[in-house]
């Protein structure tokens, strides 16, 4: 996709038809939002041609408006969104591609993706019942641990991801106060591990896998999914039980 380009250089205005307001408008977007999509690198900059100015194009607005879908309609926070845009092509073959395709129709009901996808709750209201401060709340949106989305005037986040502020609310109720020094930005380090876990997971299955039948290559996966949850629990505990007997 285009990028920015030198101030005082020229354009191409068939290319780069739009400016700032015009893709703003078009998007449904503010320019604040837009602004931000850029400086987290989901958007690259337009075709500059002054200190002020610059141009977009129809790869903008299509990258504006699937952005919009992907929070919209999937809950799914800025850090996944911007995982899924930066994914080179080159990634996976097209044959892994098709067992990635196969494994997400068959782990669809697992996984909770059969359910309806547009259930959301009142972000307020589970503040209010968990505990949870809205600022806290802020920040896991910022972490991407979550996603939220204004609705009739109401600020509301999907179903699916209610239990992260529930257990962070029940964290707090057993000491893990802000007064101790623990914040969301705690739960960074899981993030960021389990984000590195399933990425290297989904490199080897797709690699072992991928000279299976499609469906045969889905299936083993949907059987070893669970399994593979209960070892990542089971070692956590036993890894922290050993950490303990050893200091």
């Amino acid at each position: 996709m285009p990028g920015a380009r030198g101030a005082g250089a020229t354009v191409d205005r068939q290319s780069f038809p739009y400016r700032m307001k015009d893709l703003c408008e078009r998007a449904g977007l503010s320019r604040q939002v837009v602004h931000f999509y850029v400086q987290q690198g989901l958007l690259p900059e337009g075709h500059k041609t002054g200190r002020n100015m610059a141009w977009y194009g129809e790869a903008h607005l299509e990258r504006l408006r699937l952005i919009r879908q992907l929070q919209e309609e999937r809950f799914l926070p800025l850090k996944a969104i911007r995982a899924m845009l930066d994914e080179k092509d080159e990634a996976f073959t097209p044959r892994q591609r098709e067992l990635i395709h196969e494994v997400r129709q068959r782990l669809g009901p697992t996984l909770g993706a059969g359910a309806d996808a547009s259930a959301t709750v009142d972000a307020a209201e589970l503040l209010r019942r968990t505990g949870v401060k809205r600022a806290e709340l802020d920040r896991m949106v910022e972490l991407g641990l979550l996603a939220t989305r204004q609705e009739r005037g109401r600020t509301v986040l999907a179903f699916d991801d209610v239990y992260i502020v529930e257990l962070w609310g029940q964290l707090r109720t057993a000491g893990f106060t802000a007064e101790l020094g623990f914040t969301v930005d705690d739960l960074s380090m899981y993030v960021e591990a389990m984000s590195g876990l399933l990425a290297n997971e989904a490199r080897l299955l797709a690699k072992r896998l991928s000279g299976l039948p499609p469906g045969q290559g889905a299936e083993l996966v949907r059987r070893a999914l669970p399994l593979i949850n209960t070892f990542l629990a089971r070692y956590h505990t036993t890894q922290a039980r050993n950490f303990l007997a050893a200091h």
